[in-house]
Formats: structure tokens, C-alpha cells, sequence
């Protein structure tokens, strides 16, 4: 074998799993605008015991070398579920990562191709993770900018390497740069408000507020949090690939995710029998924190995720997860949502918002925004190949 050749490899064992996370890392060291995968979780999120997507889907890791030396990454990926819920034959690559190298890319897109049809699959897209609550899409667009500790970044040949594969685009999303109103200058926002208080009144809504962690744990005897998560299950139904979170993934995410959320920035709208029809997860950015900390726990990054969390937040504001029921969506309810969250926004001093990422083709998503100062800042794909 030449020294020289580029080799694929499956990963095997923790300590291979461990160098297929911090390739990340290792390639984007020191760039401005990426945001380290934080390790911890990533370890997790491949366990077959502690997450919860494998109980619907196969995965294999792979990596290629150069010699010695690791030069890319991959993961291949079959959702069962989403695959019978959309009537497809899928197989997903997700969590790539290369040089600047057609031999190392063609390796790694090969080798989840072949995977692919081994099992009977058809089409290989992505990048797409396990499911929606994974980072998905390819950077298109928008490459100096802060990435986000949910999104992807990536250089911008890596798309050019997909066109160059053949690839085609399946669907696009888009992330929008909104700025948080002043108290100079509220005419627009003040819409939110108006029509918030009209969507209260007519459809007697209320807002639920919680005081601290363990009492939304505790709400309805533990099922309140599982109720919030099935407002994002039924909103996002339709959209494209969405396989809805069973319950045991729901627990999941509210244990890695909820200890880090400030409360305040929790909007919950409930119904005249106290049921949640809309919710809306935001969260001070972790971006900074995460490069600070490399994106490990220990020894010190939890120093700086402490501090981003409860001491001198960063001055941007993370929208993860905004969800209407359909029966009350086009009814002024998201009103209430940033109603509620722009006041505590403004008294935290943060500046802007990044929303995260929404279909292009979603016009009840895309048309939202349009009483704030917004802009789109960046782009992303989900790329398609027949197999």
C-alpha cells in the first residue's frame, strides 16, 4: 500500500471515537466564526445506550487516513422511522469533515454510499443527523460568520466538493441575524405586542412562567415537559425529515439541555385549560464559551460555561426552538412568544438574536420576523445523490 494512499477505516472503541470528535476540532483550530462540538455530549450522542435515536436507527462512523494521519470524517446514518414516515430509502452522511482534498472526500462520500446500498438504500443525503434535533444543513452562505453551538460550520470548498460529486440541492435553509429592539426604537415591535394581547383575548390564552428547574420538572406530575416537547412534535410534523421525538428522547434533552437554560427566557402559552399550544426555547449564545473551553467540560470548560450561563453572558441570543399547534398557527400566538421574551431580552442587555435554521420554503416561518430588524446571514443545504 503506498504510504501516501487515502484508507477508510470504521470506527471502533472509545479511543477512535474520541479522535473522530476532536477531527473537528483539530481542523478548525483557531478559526473565529466555528464552534467546537462539545465533547461530552458528542460522546454521548454516539452511545448506543444513552441515545435514544438508536432505538430507530443504524449508524456507523467512519475515518479516512493519509498515512498516519486523520484527514476526514463521516458518519452514515439510516433513520428507519423518518425513512417510513416520508416513504424513502435514505441514508444519511452527517458529522463530515475533510481537508481540502478530492481523494479524502471521495473516500468518505464512497464509503457512505456503499454502506447505503448494502442496506437497500436508494438515495444518500445530508448532511443530517440522527434526527432534526441534530446539526444539519452545509454552510453555503455566510462563512464569516459566529457559528452556533446547534448549527454547522464549514469551509467554503466543501460545497464546492459536492457539486463536483454530482450532487443536487435537496432543500435549503436559511438563519436570520435579528436585531433585539431598543427602547428607542420599538414602533415595529410594538405590533408583537398589539397583536399579542388581541390573539390572548380572543382565543383566551395565558402565558406560564417558571421560577426554577426543578418546578417544570415537576409540573403535572413530569408530563409538562414532555407536553412542550410534543407542541414542537405536532408543529414540526410536516417538515422535511422530521421524525418526532418519543419519549425517551424528550428526557434526553431535557436532561443535557434544560440545566443550562434560563428560565426567563422560557415562553410558554397555554390554553384556557392550562394545556401548552406554544413554546419558545432561547438561550444566551455558549458560541465564545465553547471556544474558550475547546469544546470540553474538564478540566476548566466548565469555567467558561458557567460564566456564559449565570455571570457575563455573551450579548447574543440563541432561538432554539419555536413551535405553534397548527390549529392555532396564522392566529397571532408566536405574537405572544416574542411578546414575552423581547422585554426580558432588552433587560439583559443582549443585542441580537440568531434564529435557528429555517426552511427557505417555509413561509409561515420565513414571515414571522417581519416586524423586526432582521436579515438572513447565512445559508445552508441538504445535499442529494442517487445511489
Amino acid at each position: 500500500m503506498h504510504p501516501n494512499m487515502v484508507t477508510i477505516k470504521r470506527v471502533e472503541g472509545r479511543r477512535e471515537l474520541r479522535t473522530f470528535i476532536r477531527f473537528n476540532y483539530k481542523l478548525y483550530k483557531g478559526n473565529p466564526y466555528a464552534v467546537p462540538d462539545f465533547l461530552e455530549d458528542m460522546l454521548d450522542t454516539f452511545d448506543r445506550k444513552k441515545n435514544a435515536a438508536f432505538e430507530f436507527c443504524e449508524c456507523d462512523l467512519f475515518l479516512a487516513y493519509r498515512g498516519k494521519d486523520v484527514v476526514g470524517r463521516v458518519a452514515a446514518i439510516i433513520n428507519h422511522k423518518a425513512n417510513k414516515t416520508w416513504n424513502t430509502r435514505n441514508v444519511r452522511f452527517g458529522w463530515i469533515d475533510f481537508i481540502d482534498d478530492a481523494e479524502v472526500v471521495d473516500a468518505l462520500i464512497g464509503a457512505v454510499e456503499q454502506w447505503g446500498r448494502e442496506r437497500g438504500m436508494k438515495k444518500i443525503v445530508g448532511p443530517l443527523g440522527f434526527t432534526d434535533m441534530d446539526p444539519e444543513g452545509m454552510l453555503t452562505d455566510g462563512f464569516d460568520q459566529l457559528g452556533t453551538m446547534s448549527t454547522i460550520y464549514n469551509y467554503p470548498y466543501y460545497p464546492e466538493h459536492m457539486v463536483r460529486l454530482g450532487f443536487e440541492k435537496e432543500v435549503d435553509w436559511v438563519e436570520r441575524k435579528v436585531m433585539v429592539p431598543t427602547t428607542e426604537a420599538q414602533a415595529d415591535a410594538g405590533k408583537y405586542m398589539r397583536v399579542a394581547d388581541m390573539s390572548a383575548r380572543r382565543y383566551n390564552l395565558h402565558m406560564r412562567r417558571f421560577k426554577t428547574h426543578k418546578e417544570i420538572l415537576a409540573a403535572d406530575g413530569g408530563e409538562y415537559i414532555h407536553n412542550i416537547f410534543n407542541v414542537i412534535n405536532r408543529a414540526y410534523a410536516d417538515l422535511y425529515g422530521y421524525s418526532q421525538m418519543n419519549e425517551r428522547q424528550i428526557d434526553q434533552y431535557a436532561k443535557t439541555y434544560l440545566p443550562f437554560l434560563d428560565l426567563r427566557l422560557l415562553a410558554v402559552v397555554e390554553n384556557d385549560q392550562n394545556e401548552p399550544i406554544a413554546v419558545g426555547i432561547t438561550m444566551g449564545s455558549l458560541s465564545y464559551a465553547l471556544q474558550k473551553a475547546h469544546g470540553k467540560l474538564f478540566p476548566f470548560g466548565w469555567w467558561h460555561l458557567l460564566k456564559a450561563v449565570y455571570f457575563k453572558p455573551a450579548p447574543v441570543l440563541d432561538m432554539l426552538l419555536i413551535g405553534v399547534l397548527p390549529e392555532y398557527q396564522n392566529k397571532g400566538v408566536n405574537a405572544l412568544l416574542f411578546a414575552e421574551i423581547i422585554p426580558v431580552a432588552q433587560k439583559m442587555g443582549f443585542v441580537w438574536a440568531e434564529t435557528h435554521v429555517q426552511l427557505e420554503e417555509n413561509e409561515k416561518s420565513q414571515t414571522q420576523w417581519a416586524h423586526l430588524d432582521c436579515s438572513i446571514h447565512k445559508r445552508r443545504r441538504c445535499w442529494r445523490k442517487n445511489l
